[in-house]
């Protein structure tokens, strides 16, 4: 028998069992309070991040990247993402934001956000390592059950103790420790070999990618772990 509670849930709100666990909202559905763009902070988020429906939504490109206004160690993460035909986009974490890094990613490693289908990155990298919920250019996922664009997919990520994992739609895909010699491996096999920051850093902030492309999230919370 479903949960009522559960049934109930509305978006962009915490469930008294979810607030009890120390679960907070990072987007509270009416708002971008919480986020500010990359490098930026203090000043206003690009119009093009709009608030509709208790949606997140990147209506257009040319916004910039956003990151929380708080930083994140050890936690367990969850957002829903919808992405447009042909889109593109990614959720970065650890993100360390300091003006000798141009670019989220250049600090944050990505959990992938695309349409499969449509967009060619999929078939790029090796072996499936740039489909939607891998970690980028590093990891596949090891079963596809990402739904199609236009269609919202339930991520999880969580980081803890030096290993991190990678949920969609419930179900673990990808899963990796975040330091040490086999993480070295796979940074030094990937696109990201050799950059200074990437990966280094084991707190920072969680970021939301403008790749250009319309994607929309909801349901953005965190667990400190």
């Amino acid at each position: 028998m479903e949960n009522p509670e559960k049934s109930a849930q509305k978006d962009n709100e915490l469930t008294a069992a979810e607030k009890k666990a120390g679960w907070k909202l990072l987007f509270d559905g009416k708002t971008t309070k919480g986020w500010h763009t990359y490098l930026k902070k203090g000043e206003e988020i690009s119009p093009k991040w709009k608030v509709e429906n208790g949606t997140l939504m990147l209506t257009d490109g040319g916004a910039g990247d956003i990151v929380t206004d708080e930083e994140f160690g050890d936690f367990e993460l969850e957002m829903e993402w919808k992405i447009a035909e042909g889109g593109n986009s990614g959720i970065m974490y650890h993100v360390h934001e300091d003006p000798k890094f141009k670019a989220t990613y250049a600090t944050g490693p990505e959990v992938q956000v695309l349409d499969d289908a449509r967009h060619p990155d999929a078939k790029q990298g090796k072996n499936g390592n740039r489909v939607a919920g891998s970690l980028y250019d590093m990891l596949p996922p090891t079963t596809n059950v990402t739904k199609p664009a236009g269609q919202f997919n339930k991520v999880r990520i969580v980081i803890k103790d030096g290993k991190a994992e990678h949920y969609m739609n419930s179900t673990k895909v990808v899963e990796y420790p975040t330091t040490g010699p086999e993480w070295e491996k796979m940074v030094n096999d990937s696109k990201f070999k050799g950059w200074e920051g990437f990966g280094k850093y084991s707190k920072g902030h969680i970021a939301l990618q403008d790749h250009g492309n319309v994607v929309t999230f909801k349901n953005i919370k965190i667990r400190p772990l």
